[in-house]
C-alpha cells in the first residue's frame, strides 16, 4: 500500500476574512459625520452662515435695483424674483464645489480599503446639497411669509428644478473633481469661468430681454434652463418656453459619466500624487 501525498508540505489556506455589511453605506455616513463636525461645528455660528448668504446677497440685489426700476423683470416683488434666481445659482455653485474637492478633502482616509472615492462623492453630495435644500426652504419660505406675493406654487415644477439643479451640480463637480486633483490649472481656469456665471445665468435678468443673437448662445448655459424653470414654477404667467430638460439632464449626465470614468482610471494615480 503506497503512502498518501505529505500534506504538511502544502500551503496553508488563508482564512476568508468575512466582508462586512453595508461598509460603503457606513463609510459615506462615517465621512459625512466628519465633514459635519468639521466644516460646521468649528466654526462661530455653523449653519447659520449657510443661511446668511443667500438672505445678504437678496437683500443687496433688492435694495439696488429696487431703486433704480419700478418693478422687477417679473412680479410684483423684487426679492421673490431674485430669491427664485439666486438660490439655485448658489445651490449649483455651492455643492458642485464641494464634491469637486471631495478626492482633496477626504485624501486621508481613501487610504483605508473600506473607504473608496465614489463614498467620498456621495458623501459630501448628500451632506450639501440636503443642507443647501434646508437653506432654500428657509430663505423662500421666508420670502413668501414676509411680503403679500399672493404667488401659485407649482410644486411638481420646483421639486423638478431642485431635482435638476442637484443634478448638474453632481455632474459637473465629478468632472471637476478629477480635473482639480489632476492640475490645479484647471482649478484656475474654471474658478475664471465662474466670475461672470453670476451675470449670465439669469439671475437678475430674464432669458426673453436678451436679444438675438446673444440669447443663443446663452441657451447652451444649462443654468439658464434651471432658474427658468424655478420661475415656472413661482409664477404662474410664466411659461419659460425655451427651458429644455433634456438638455440639462443631457449634459449632467454626460460629465457624471466622463468624470466617473476618469476617476476609475486614475483615482490611484491621483491619491499617490
Amino acid at each position: 500500500m503506497e503512502p498518501g501525498p505529505d500534506m504538511s508540505s502544502l500551503p496553508l489556506a488563508r482564512p476568508r476574512m468575512p466582508r462586512r455589511r453595508f461598509a460603503s453605506m457606513r463609510a459615506i455616513m462615517a465621512l459625512i459625520l466628519r465633514e459635519m463636525s468639521t466644516r460646521y461645528g468649528r466654526s462661530p455660528g455653523g449653519y447659520l452662515w449657510a443661511v446668511l448668504e443667500p438672505v445678504a446677497g437678496i437683500a443687496l440685489l433688492t435694495l439696488v435695483f429696487a431703486a433704480a426700476f419700478r418693478s422687477p423683470p417679473l412680479g410684483t416683488n423684487f426679492a421673490v424674483f431674485y430669491a427664485t434666481g439666486m438660490v439655485p445659482f448658489l445651490i449649483f455653485t455651492g455643492v458642485q464645489g464641494t464634491v469637486a474637492g471631495a478626492l482633496n478633502y477626504s485624501r486621508q482616509l481613501l487610504a483605508y480599503p473600506t473607504v473608496t472615492y465614489l463614498d467620498a462623492l456621495l458623501a459630501r453630495f448628500a451632506l450639501n446639497f440636503m443642507t443647501q435644500l434646508m437653506v432654500a426652504y428657509i430663505v423662500l419660505g421666508g420670502c413668501i411669509l414676509i411680503f403679500d406675493t399672493r404667488l401659485t406654487l407649482n410644486l411638481p415644477v420646483i421639486i423638478e428644478a431642485f431635482a435638476l439643479t442637484g443634478l448638474l451640480s453632481l455632474g459637473i463637480g465629478t468632472l471637476n473633481c478629477y480635473l482639480f486633483s489632476r492640475s490645479n490649472i484647471f482649478q484656475q481656469v474654471w474658478s475664471i469661468l465662474m466670475r461672470p456665471a453670476f451675470i449670465v445665468s439669469g439671475v437678475f435678468f430674464l432669458f426673453e430681454a436678451i436679444p438675438e443673437p446673444y440669447s443663443d448662445y446663452l441657451w447652451f448655459n444649462p443654468l439658464i434652463h434651471v432658474l427658468g424653470l424655478m420661475r415656472r414654477g413661482f409664477y404662474s404667467t410664466y411659461d419659460a418656453t425655451y427651458v429644455s430638460v433634456t438638455f440639462v439632464v443631457g449634459v449632467s449626465l454626460t460629465c457624471l459619466a466622463l468624470g466617473l470614468l476618469l476617476l476609475w482610471r486614475f483615482h490611484a494615480e491621483l491619491l499617490d500624487r
